[in-house]
């Protein structure tokens, strides 16, 4: 065996990994991550969801792009960034779930917004049971743009800024589950109270669209949002 040949091959494969580990070491670029798991967006849509200029946004999108995270889509004068495939969501996945019950700023984050936010939840599996069993209305409170991209089969949109004048809108006497972006979006919290001091019976669903998909469950596009 010829060992400097084979460190150097080793060498090579993992300079690789650590080029897609570095340009995911990044916060701001985990968000971006997060937001394209909903839909395609210009550097400017994304620079204004994150609160960054779009020269930072478009360095932290180039890195990605690099390192084959992210492709573009040419229209015109815009860019239409998305991720380059659904591994690279798994990843991203994996990460959030790594770091659940591991990092313990995580929880505090979580407790220091709400201690009881994990309380009358709904997982993806119970609301496949609900769906086939029960009078439920799913809500997707995300932005009407990422409804229309994908969302769960069967839900109405109601974006949580118009939710409380649209309440007209929503039946009463069925349980309601509404759910946003992900596990940490607190869209669908903010709905669920809303919805509850009217006098609905409302939970959120645990996990959001990207995991709903992620689980091979059915998904719709199009539509009024």
């Amino acid at each position: 065996m010829d060992e400097g040949r084979t460190r150097g091959f080793k060498t090579k494969v993992f300079q690789a990994f650590a080029k897609v580990a570095k340009a995911l070491a990044n916060a701001r670029r985990l968000e971006l991550l997060d937001l394209l798991t909903q839909c395609e967006r210009t550097v400017e849509e994304l620079a204004w969801e994150t609160g960054m200029s779009v020269a930072n946004t478009s360095q932290h999108l180039q890195a990605m792009r690099n390192a084959g995270l992210v492709e573009v889509r040419r229209e015109g004068v815009y860019g239409y960034y998305r991720l380059a495939d659904e591994g690279v969501y798994r990843a991203v996945q994996a990460i959030r779930d790594l770091a659940e019950g591991r990092v313990p700023e995580l929880e505090r984050a979580v407790a220091s917004y709400r201690s009881d936010r994990d309380a009358d939840t709904v997982s993806a599996d119970e609301l496949v049971e609900l769906l086939r069993s029960s009078n439920v209305i799913v809500l997707d409170v995300r932005p009407g743009d990422e409804y229309r991209a994908g969302h769960i089969a069967g839900a109405r949109s109601l974006p949580l800024p118009r939710l409380e004048q649209s309440l007209h809108e929503v039946p009463g006497g069925s349980e309601i589950v509404a759910y946003s972006r992900g596990r940490y979006c607190v869209f669908a919290d903010e709905a669920v109270t809303i919805l509850r001091a009217h006098g609905y019976a409302a939970r959120r669903l645990r996990d959001g669209l990207p995991d709903w998909r992620a689980a091979g469950l059915p998904v719709a596009t199009g539509g009024e949002g």
